[in-house]
């Protein structure tokens, strides 16, 4: 971008929008990137705007002089898709938070999408209610950033992905157009489900401002249990009979693999191992009612049959609510190896339940062979969802093109997706085509030319399109 341009927008952001925009010096480091492994990048400026209108007026100015935009919320993406680009604006969000209104006749939260999504949480658990959506990053990710990349968490076996607790929304499109469609209703045919659009767009199409979330019963009861099992097999038939023994209690099915389950119980500070004994497999199974005395029950009968089965060689049954929370710390560890493995490259895929052991022992293999490269395996298997943490032992500099090439040549390999729920951006993009076939990736250049014909909004990021 040439200076006289770049100065031009500048004074224009400030007339509009004066002490929401951050240039050169001012710019914090925390918005020149987001948690993907990339370098940091400096953009032309930040601007933190505290209202849809001004979202709008930011977009409208840069829309009009042809300055890329580049939406950031919590920035705790692991795939670039808010990392800046030179020359760009970042739009922030991260003083548009706070909850608009909570309808308990309705159960929905009207929330503007800078709001951390530990405080959406707190906000309907005081309001008797339950946001059902759960991250490690809790703290920290955003509820917009949420809805941009179709977040799942660890209870979609339960309440579906984000996309399942978003009712309404309200847009600025990139020339500044806003679209509100605040919508509270479960049932709304009226027309093409626009929202639907933007869900997991990753900021490609228009910066979501404003949104309506479903809410649920609070519940009333939490059981979880920590499983060794011998086999997959074991662990494909207990999910088969945890499912129909508990039915719509069941909220969450996390699998550990012996080699993740070792690191994040013998090397990761202040977790806890309650099994004794060396298993290939550990499952977390967390259950949740709404009938505090009969639900454990129900739950214990269900362990005791698969035990009876031969389907779980040990357990640990949580006996208390810090109980669960400690079980649900050996799958939050996961967080930390990054303090005992050092420098990693972390992956998240979607596989046929059926596939994923033969995917992992295939993967492991090849990473070790072809690159000396060690990796650990868990996940949220029972909604086809696998984690990868993978690492060459002693390199500061991880050689990224090769174990991407080589997790991704095999994802494509077992008919698996490259992204489960973290997103495209950047580093995904170039494999994109291992998962999506010609015709839905031209459907999705279609899309974007029609809502961004400039290509101004996150270029770059998901897909390119030729303007």
């Amino acid at each position: 971008m040439d200076e006289l341009r770049a100065a031009e927008t500048l004074e224009a952001l400030r007339s509009a929008l004066g002490d929401a925009v951050l240039a050169r010096a001012d710019i914090p480091p925390r918005n020149e990137q987001d948690w993907s492994p990339l370098p940091p990048v400096r953009p032309l400026a930040v601007v933190r705007p505290r209202s849809t209108a001004g979202i709008a007026q930011a977009m409208r100015i840069c829309h009009g002089r042809g300055v890329p935009i580049v939406p950031q919320g919590g920035l705790t993406g692991l795939a670039g898709g808010a990392l800046p680009i030179a020359g760009a604006v970042a739009i922030s969000l991260e003083h548009f938070t706070g909850i608009e209104e909570i309808d308990p006749d309705t159960s929905t939260m009207t929330v503007r999408a800078g709001t951390p999504l530990e405080t959406v949480q707190r906000a309907a658990d005081e309001a008797g209610l339950y946001f059902a959506l759960d991250l490690g990053s809790r703290g920290s990710c955003t509820v917009g950033g949420n809805l941009s990349t179709n977040a799942g968490g660890n209870r979609v076996i339960r309440y579906g992905m984000m996309r399942d607790m978003v009712l309404g929304i309200e847009v600025v499109l990139p020339d500044g157009t806003v679209m509100t469609s605040l919508n509270k209703m479960l049932k709304n045919n009226a027309g093409y489900d626009l929202k639907q659009l933007f869900i997991g767009s990753e900021g490609t199409l228009g910066i979501v401002t404003r949104i309506v979330l479903r809410l649920y019963p609070k519940p009333l009861s939490t059981m979880a249990a920590l499983c060794a099992l011998r086999s997959y097999g074991d662990v494909l038939k207990f999910l088969a009979e945890i499912r129909a023994g508990l039915g719509p209690l069941l909220s969450a099915f996390e699998v550990m693999w012996g080699d993740y389950w070792q690191v994040a119980t013998e090397q990761v500070a202040g977790v806890r191992n309650p099994i004794v004994g060396v298993y290939p497999f550990i499952v977390l199974v967390e259950a949740q009612g709404s009938d505090a005395e009969s639900d454990p029950a129900r739950f214990g009968r269900v362990l005791e049959q698969a035990v009876e089965q031969g389907l779980i060689a040990d357990a640990a049954v949580a006996q208390s609510l810090a109980d669960v929370k400690a079980f649900w710390g050996t799958r939050d560890a996961a967080a930390e190896f990054k303090q005992v493995l050092g420098p990693h490259l972390s992956f998240d895929i979607g596989l046929p339940v059926s596939a994923m052991d033969d995917f992992a022992a295939e993967c492991r293999q090849a990473l070790l062979a072809e690159l000396g490269c060690r990796s650990y395996f868990y996940g949220h298997i029972a909604d086809g969802n696998m984690h990868i943490i993978a690492h060459v032992p002693g390199a500061e500099i991880q050689p990224a093109e090769e174990i991407n090439s080589c997790v991704y040549r095999l994802t494509g390999k077992h008919a698996g997706t490259i992204s489960a729920e973290h997103g495209i951006g950047l580093t995904k993009k170039p494999y994109l085509g291992l998962t999506r076939g010609g015709e839905e990736i031209r459907l999705m250049r279609l899309i974007k030319q029609a809502l961004d014909p400039r290509g101004s909004l996150n270029p770059g990021k998901v897909i390119d399109v030729d303007l």
